[in-house]
């Protein structure tokens, strides 16, 4: 399988020429079905349009057609990270504080692999959340393995789109 510090290293410049952030580089499936996952998003809102995923896409599909990094056959997927997005760098977590999330360990801690409550606060490189029917914890950010948001009601009204720019409208009829 491919080097993902190395993919990251490629594709992170061709981001930041469109002026995205580079959320994720992951590579998952089997060698018949193996997919390049590239998450991005625009700093300002933190989502990206079907464009931006376009423009993006060709952007490495050119850089990766020069460079062939990949020796197998893959499939590039390029997305915004979503509401329930990955929380990859630190100041992903400073800026979800308040909201929830589940925290995979690399290893337990306090007997827990996995952490799910509130994201609490962000202090150099340790992270503090809330763990639900515990109590907030802090742990370092090297020992996050994986991080997501989780869907709420208090979620999606923070992530409710900055723009309806795109959006289908749709009219209804009024009764008389």
């Amino acid at each position: 399988m491919a080097d993902i510090a190395r993919l990251t290293q490629l594709i992170e410049p061709e981001a930041q020429a469109l002026g995205f952030d580079l959320v994720r580089v992951k590579m998952f499936g089997g060698k018949d079905d193996l997919t390049l996952q590239v998450m991005a998003e625009r700093p300002d809102t933190g989502q990206l349009t079907i464009d931006d995923c376009a423009d993006l896409s060709r952007r490495i599909s050119d850089k990766f057609d020069e460079v062939d990094p990949i020796e197998d056959a893959y499939r590039l997927e390029v997305s915004s990270p979503g509401i329930d997005r990955p929380l990859t760098r630190l100041k992903d977590f400073a800026n979800w504080i308040g909201q929830e999330a589940r925290i995979h360990l690399t290893a337990p801690v306090d007997g827990r692999k996995q952490l799910t409550g509130d994201l609490a606060g962000v202090d150099g490189d340790r992270i503090t959340i809330d763990v639900k029917k515990h109590q907030p914890m802090t742990i370092g950010f090297d020992q996050v393995a994986d991080a997501k948001l989780l869907i709420t009601d208090k979620l999606i009204a923070a992530t409710a789109p900055l723009s309806s720019d795109g959006a289908e409208e749709f009219e209804t009829e009024e009764s008389n």
